[in-house]
């Protein structure tokens, strides 16, 4: 009887495989680490690439944590996540993020961690074998579940156009796969220059349930795009996008359901590019842009903005502000705290928009 009752217990307990929860953290430092170390918070490795390559070999199950101290990370080739043999979820994501975030009673706007591309540029020509342009990557994401904070994030040193019909471009983050979801992009400052250093699309997303919020884009071409698999779920909020000479917002791929709210803008070249098509039309909620040359076109692509679209397909009430010309205060002071941001109690700071989740008067 005993024999026969043990055999029955065992054949009432599962037969599985349970993989634990586990937190695992890759420490790097531009400054003093060495990508031969173990990636421990005393001895961090030194580069995004190698940090990349060490998330991709794990396997198990929960979070994974690559912590960037301040300095600058030169992106040589595409730093590559896809941890293929790890399993995340909404609460244990992949995180790349900045040691100290803009939140932080210790942070400062020069200990964000610099990220800038200095890699060569993959060729791209037409039917006709004719080159019209490269691109490349910086940091691409190949996974769900994903977060990138508190980064400060350029461009590439490159001549944009170089003869007529070719450019090159760098995408400092890239979200691309198949069935993606859940990617958010907060709390990182996207810097560039059209003429030294242009960077010209701050993010590509290939993806559903993106959320883009309390970023800065100054001086970069196009703000957010995203494209080919539907953007359901998707969001931009409390951004702050200033002298982009490009386009806001691209919604190519981008279903109705698609969240913009308190986003202040000016000195835009176009707030927003549809599909060729246009057949969706997008609701902005209290959110303002001063100065701008086009509200909303539709088509386009790397060489152009499209043609103008049908004003209708931007859905707002009273609490959008917009005008035709005019600027915003912004902080040129290097030693600020809002540096490259709204000056406090200045038009545009009620919207909540920048790095900080807290307000001024808050802190």
């Amino acid at each position: 009887m005993k024999k026969v009752l043990i055999l029955g217990l065992c054949y009432l307990m599962p037969s599985y495989h349970v993989l634990a929860q586990q937190k695992e953290m890759i420490y790097v430092n531009a400054n003093s680490g060495n990508d031969d170390a173990a990636g421990s918070q005393m001895t961090p490795l030194k580069s995004l690439f190698e940090a990349a390559k060490r998330v991709n070999k794990l396997s198990g199950k929960g979070s994974i944590q690559v912590l960037l101290s301040e300095g600058t990370y030169g992106l040589a080739e595409t730093a590559t996540f896809n941890p293929t043999q790890w399993v995340f979820s909404k609460q244990d994501r992949l995180e790349i993020r900045a040691e100290i975030l803009p939140d932080s009673s210790a942070w400062e706007p020069n200990k964000m961690p610099i990220i800038v591309s200095t890699m060569p540029f993959k060729l791209e020509r037409d039917d006709k074998k004719v080159i019209t342009g490269g691109s490349n990557y910086g940091i691409l994401i190949e996974s769900s579940h994903a977060t990138i904070q508190g980064l400060r994030i350029l461009g590439e040193p490159v001549h944009e156009k170089p003869k007529a019909g070719v450019l090159v471009r760098n995408y400092p983050i890239v979200w691309e796969g198949k069935n993606l979801s859940d990617l958010r992009v907060t709390q990182c400052l996207f810097l560039g220059n059209q003429f030294a250093i242009p960077n010209h699309l701050g993010i590509l997303s290939n993806g559903k349930q993106l959320e883009v919020d309390h970023c800065v884009f100054y001086g970069v071409k196009d703000a957010v795009v995203m494209w080919n698999a539907p953007a359901e779920q998707s969001s931009m909020h409390h951004n702050l996008i200033l002298n982009s000479y490009g386009a806001a917002v691209w919604t190519w791929s981008t279903t109705p359901d698609f969240k913009f709210y308190n986003n202040v803008m000016s000195g835009i070249n176009v707030l927003w590019v549809l599909e060729k098509e246009a057949k969706n039309a997008y609701q902005i909620q209290n959110s303002m842009v001063i100065g701008y040359n086009q509200l909303v076109n539709q088509g386009g692509g790397p060489q152009d903005f499209g043609t103008p679209a049908d004003t209708k397909k931007l859905m707002y009430g009273s609490d959008f502000v917009f005008q035709k010309t005019g600027g915003l205060s912004i902080e040129e002071d290097q030693t600020s705290r809002y540096y490259l941001q709204l000056k406090p109690g200045t038009l545009g700071t009620s919207y909540g928009a920048g790095l900080f989740y807290k307000s001024s008067n808050e802190k």
